[in-house]
């Protein structure tokens, strides 16, 4: 039986998926393939310029090249659009990112539609998307891949389990949905997605035995909104003001954290839960793609 109360450590599992990650590289880099990650930042957005910088960061600890390409906010979108196309054309560029949000001028579903699905490393194109949902994947999007790799690693087998989502993005909420109701290993769940329409959600989120929450709502899963001994996944990760901070803010997630461990089998911390692995995955993806695209997978 689980310990209660045991931390679900994001870093301590994104260190061994970069170091599988490290020795793809290594094996490619023997074959004369580099992957390389072309990131496009629109902006100055700092939230955003942080997850690129540490992208970036990331990628040349593993031997990943990587390279920015920062656009200023007024950019247009069709010199945006442009940018992918050379991008999509280069056979030296294995995957490519558009850091979101972009700005509200730019329609994003058509910059997602134009990077080509090999090199979606996101996965965010209709196709990849489409290809998840019949359990055929090709790339796996980035933060629900994060998640199940916890839950590998934990030993935390969420079949016939009822999984809990709360929220219904195209990022995190619906593509896990997707992952974790396939036939397949640490799958095979029965999963409820829960979002701003739901009712009796507090009753819902108790008969959870797998709980994620992917709201963006500082602290909104309460101690009473979680049965003894489930198993909680944090997702959010929200900046709120605190006068005692020396930087006048801290992190939190979307659970009362200290409240619910106390009555949760397993929980995500925030920050150093799933955080971590968002990026871990993404340099998984680029390996992915890079052998894709180089023609060995």
């Amino acid at each position: 039986m689980m310990q209660k109360g045991l931390l679900l450590n994001g870093k301590s599992v994104a260190a061994h998926v970069k170091e599988r990650v490290a020795q793809q590289v290594h094996e490619l880099n023997k074959k004369g393939i580099y992957p390389t990650l072309s990131v496009i930042l629109v902006g100055d957005d700092p939230a955003s310029a942080v997850y690129v910088r540490n992208k970036a960061r990331a990628s040349e600890k593993l031997g990943i090249r990587s390279e920015t390409i920062r656009l200023d906010a007024a950019t247009r979108e069709t010199d945006l659009l442009d940018i992918i196309r050379s991008l999509n054309e280069n056979d030296q560029t294995h995957g490519i990112l558009v850091q979101l949000p972009l700005p509200k001028h730019i329609n994003t579903d058509t910059i997602i539609n134009a990077i080509h699905p090999d090199k979606d490393v996101d996965c965010f194109h209709p196709r990849n998307v489409g290809l998840l949902m019949l359990g055929q994947p090709y790339l796996l999007p980035c933060t629900p891949a994060g998640i199940v790799e916890i839950l590998k690693h934990y030993q935390i087998d969420p079949s016939g389990k009822h999984t809990v989502i709360l929220g219904r993005s195209n990022i995190v909420g619906k593509p896990l949905a997707n992952m974790l109701v396939q036939k397949a290993p640490y799958a095979n769940a029965t999963v409820t997605v829960a979002h701003s329409r739901t009712q009796n959600i507090d009753a819902l989120c108790r008969n959870a035995d797998i709980l994620v929450a992917a709201l963006g709502v500082p602290e909104f899963v309460k101690a009473d909104m979680v049965r003894e001994g489930a198993v909680v996944i944090d997702v959010g990760i929200n900046r709120v003001e605190d006068a005692t901070s020396e930087k006048d803010y801290r992190l939190t997630g979307d659970v009362a954290f200290e409240a619910v461990k106390q009555k949760a089998a397993a929980i995500t911390p925030v920050p150093g839960g799933v955080g971590p692995m968002t990026i871990a995955m993404l340099m998984q993806n680029t390996v992915v793609a890079a052998q894709h695209v180089s023609g060995l997978a």
